[in-house]
């Protein structure tokens, strides 16, 4: 088992950005002297109501932070980009995190980021394949050809290459059937939503796992799963503060998701996310919900969002302390029996 910091860098374009980057900087060397595994960061374009800081950029910055952690990206809206220009970005991170990276990466799914960048969204799919078939191939091969629909290369070579061989992990973020049974064939990794019913969730690990197997993989599968986070040292205090942060951080996940056309009323039921999905209370209490978590699902890499826009920097450090205190000495306990 690891457990992890996933940093969702969201914050009111009226703050300090400067101070937010030292924020950042004192949260990731927190969680690695309190024993964190990993630290992730998320992306988003054109996040409004939000500014919210690239994570190549700040993953270059904040690796120095964390010695020996892994750190990744979590997930990455990897259509949006050339494949060429990411191959090269993540060799350089991966020699910037001294051969510790992980690229997640997934599809996206908001319209207005793929307008911006002058794409469509219809074409995710495939622009997420050819770039992580041509990525591989720039990181292995030495004379490289390739002709897909949206990339194509001629007799290229990069010799930026990664630390780590043949290439960083690739995590895969995944919410529907067929993009699970995807990152099982083209991942080394899957990485469950916040949000998603435990049912269903249920149900999905059985067909990664068998999607793995398809696939001609062996081994047990990392599984990661990113988990709203809140610890405090009473249950009743920990969601009074935690909750309005995350009803306000929902609420532009919502609009969002109606501006591309889902359906979103039952996805962001606030009470039930609240009771069901996400980690919030005293240590007891997430105690009991990442053992529970871990038996029903066999997620054994934990990423906890513990920051949200507008919320105090000293109650994220004071629940990545009880994490690391309070939480992750139990659970090796717990989990290990």
């Amino acid at each position: 088992m690891k457990y992890g910091l996933l940093i969702s860098a969201q914050h009111s374009p009226t703050e300090d950005f400067a101070e937010k980057v030292r924020q950042h900087a004192e949260q990731v060397a927190t969680a690695y002297a309190y024993g964190l595994d990993s630290v992730f960061f998320a992306h988003h374009a054109l996040a409004n109501p939000y500014a919210y800081f690239h994570p190549l950029a700040l993953l270059a910055r904040l690796a120095a932070e964390g010695p020996r952690m892994i750190f990744g990206t979590g997930v990455l809206i990897l259509p949006l980009y050339h494949p060429v220009d990411m191959a090269e970005h993540v060799a350089t991170l991966d020699a910037i995190c001294g051969g510790r990276l992980v690229l997640g990466v997934g599809l996206g799914y908001r319209d207005n980021e793929f307008a911006a960048f002058g794409l469509k969204r219809s074409a995710r799919v495939q622009r997420f394949e050819e770039s992580l078939a041509l990525m591989k191939k720039l990181w292995t091969e030495d004379s490289v050809t390739f002709q897909g629909e949206h990339f194509q290369v001629e007799n290229v070579t990069t010799k930026t290459r990664p630390v780590q061989k043949p290439h960083p992990p690739i995590w895969i973020g995944a919410k529907k059937d067929v993009a699970v049974e995807r990152a099982a064939r083209l991942g080394d990794a899957w990485i469950i939503t916040p949000t998603d019913e435990l049912q269903q969730v249920q149900r999905q690990v059985k067909l990664y796992r068998d999607a793995r197997v398809a696939a001609g993989k062996s081994g047990d599968p990392e599984i990661a799963m990113i988990a709203e986070t809140y610890v405090a040292p009473d249950r009743t205090a920990a969601r009074g503060e935690a909750e309005p942060y995350l009803r306000n951080k929902y609420s532009a996940y919502a609009q969002w998701k109606r501006r591309s056309g889902e359906q979103v009323d039952d996805y962001y039921n606030m009470e039930q996310l609240l009771t069901d999905r996400f980690i919030i209370g005293n240590p007891a209490d997430c105690i009991r919900a990442i053992t529970s978590l871990h038996a029903a699902l066999g997620v054994n890499h934990f990423l906890f969002r513990v920051q949200w826009p507008g919320i105090e920097p000293a109650k994220v450090l004071r629940t990545i302390r009880l994490i690391g205190e309070a939480v992750i000495p139990a659970l090796k306990s717990e989990i290990s029996r």
